[in-house]
């Protein structure tokens, strides 16, 4: 990597467009990027999301309230920028203004999205001795409230 491409900002602000793209798949879907779990696959949700978009079926995405006040046009490009924006390789990704652009004009015609980056399946135990899929594990947290005596 070129000192010119990591100092003028150009890492930064591709993955503040990377954000933005899990950003706008989470409030689609009422689900967190992280700890996102599906029953037929290991994938994190944007590989969900890609996995969906790939079968047509875009809108399965998109979280159960919105049923009921959504516009389907603009569910599927807020969908397709956010892959756009979360594709693997950064030269790949649109710049802020140009997602801003493609959010606000629906008669735009937007690219065809590549495959995400992190479009891994997560680690899942292929050690038939365990019966818990290690990708399931749960997160506790634990408050200490001090009082005075």
């Amino acid at each position: 990597m070129s000192p010119e491409y990591a100092t003028d900002g150009t890492i930064s602000l591709k993955s503040d467009v990377f954000s933005l793209g899990v950003l706008l798949l989470e409030i689609i879907s009422g689900r967190r990027n992280r700890g996102f779990h599906h029953l037929d696959h290991h994938h994190n949700l944007i590989g969900h999301a890609w996995l969906l978009w790939n079968d047509g079926r875009a809108l399965e995405l998109m979280d159960t309230f919105l049923e009921d006040s959504f516009i389907e046009s603009q569910v599927k490009r807020c969908i397709q920028v956010g892959l756009l924006c979360a594709q693997k390789f950064p030269e790949s990704r649109p710049d802020i203004s140009s997602v801003v652009f493609m959010l606000a004009n629906e008669d735009v015609v937007l690219p065809r999205p590549r495959e995400p980056g992190f479009f891994t399946e997560r680690g899942f135990s292929t050690d038939t001795s365990s019966s818990k899929d290690k990708s399931l594990t749960g997160n506790y947290l634990s408050v200490t409230i001090e009082e005075g005596r």
